[in-house]
């Protein structure tokens, strides 16, 4: 079960945490793993271990705004099966202590460099006959947080274009699904706690798993399970649906 035997799969932003999960388990299960990274170091150092491991990776060094050269990243790829919308950047600020500066940053990067990769891989998978998306949200496209103003925006954007391209796509055997976890243990959380508080980061780590009503933070590979699973065969039957993945966050956190 779960075997992506045979098929190509691009992930964005798979040089870590989450995309680095991903990416290892989607090569582990045989798919072709194509990460396009910012980073091409750490997408690298990923893709090593892919192949030490007797799996098929391949870097593309490239930034998810710019649409000629995410084009011509997946022009150069050709048949794509699997297209995982990882990358993605945070910002904390309410409305009031948002600039336009942030606002433009987290756009560029969280909604049109998924509309990029989408504008992109369709065509492809269509010329395929097929193929699977997933979009990465977030719980704050459903839920109020505070001070994440512009990021809410942003995956809230992700649900409502994961819809989108379900419903235009079905008759070309497209299916789109999105998933929105909550707080995931990953370097850029360890990154935050270390910057924003570097004398008390045990209390503010034990504070932060707290805010789950299960008592901890989501692991990495836990949400590339999920992600697995919606983009197999499997899962066939489905599409146009957001996946919580937030330990009872949305539904028993009131």
């Amino acid at each position: 079960m779960f075997s992506l035997q045979n098929k190509v799969a691009v992930i964005t932003g798979g040089g870590s945490g989450i995309g680095k999960a991903i990416s290892l388990l989607f090569a582990r299960q045989g798919a072709a793993v194509h990460i396009i990274e910012l980073n091409a170091d750490a997408a690298a150092d990923v893709v090593a271990e892919i192949n030490v491991a007797g799996g098929k990776g391949q870097v593309h060094a490239g930034n998810v705004t710019d649409q000629a050269a995410i084009a011509s990243i997946f022009n150069s790829i050709g048949k794509v099966d699997v297209l995982v919308n990882n990358a993605g950047i945070a910002h904390v600020g309410n409305l009031e202590n948002t600039s336009e500066a942030d606002f433009d940053r987290i756009y560029q990067v969280n909604i049109k460099g998924a509309y990029n990769c989408l504008y992109a891989a369709v065509p492809l998978m269509k010329q395929h006959g097929g193929g699977a998306i997933l979009n990465m949200a977030s719980i704050a496209a459903h839920v109020g947080i505070t001070d994440r103003f512009a990021y809410s925006m942003s995956k809230g954007a992700i649900f409502a274009m994961t819809l989108s391209v379900a419903r235009d796509y079905l008759a070309a055997n497209i299916r789109c699904n999105s998933i929105s976890p909550a707080r995931v243990h990953t370097p850029f959380v360890d990154g935050f706690i270390a910057k924003n508080y570097p004398d008390n980061q045990a209390e503010i780590f034990e504070k932060l798993s707290k805010s789950q009503p299960i008592g901890r933070m989501a692991k990495p590979d836990e949400v590339a399970s999920l992600a697995l699973y919606l983009c197999s065969d499997e899962a066939g039957f489905i599409t146009g649906t957001d996946y919580p993945i937030d330990g009872g966050f949305i539904t028993l956190n009131n």
